[in-house]
């Protein structure tokens, strides 16, 4: 039989969006998009020629969290603010 499941699943974050907007100050509003190979593709080809880039505010080592989530609640940031996670160094095989 069909999966009643699958085509209703593009209506969840909307629906969320919209229940959600009730209780916080924010105004969500639902967006539904199509994603298809075509577009991720030509969005890959400008992020790699330069042609569009990623506006990052600030970057903060994960220790820094907290500051990081008190800084994106003054509503100050002009673009994204990342949450680098350093990896732990190799270490040397004998």
């Amino acid at each position: 039989g069909v999966e009643m499941g699958n085509w209703l699943e593009p209506l969840v974050s909307p629906l969320q969006a919209l229940v959600l907007s009730r209780f916080v100050s924010q105004n969500l509003v639902p967006f539904l998009a199509k994603r298809n190979q075509e577009d991720l593709s030509a969005i890959r080809d400008l992020l790699e020629t330069g042609q569009v880039t990623p506006a990052i505010d600030r970057t903060f080592p994960l220790s820094e969290t907290p500051a990081a989530i008190r800084y994106l609640e003054t509503g100050h940031a002009r673009g994204k603010v990342v949450i680098r996670v350093q990896q732990a160094p190799a270490s040397v095989v004998d």
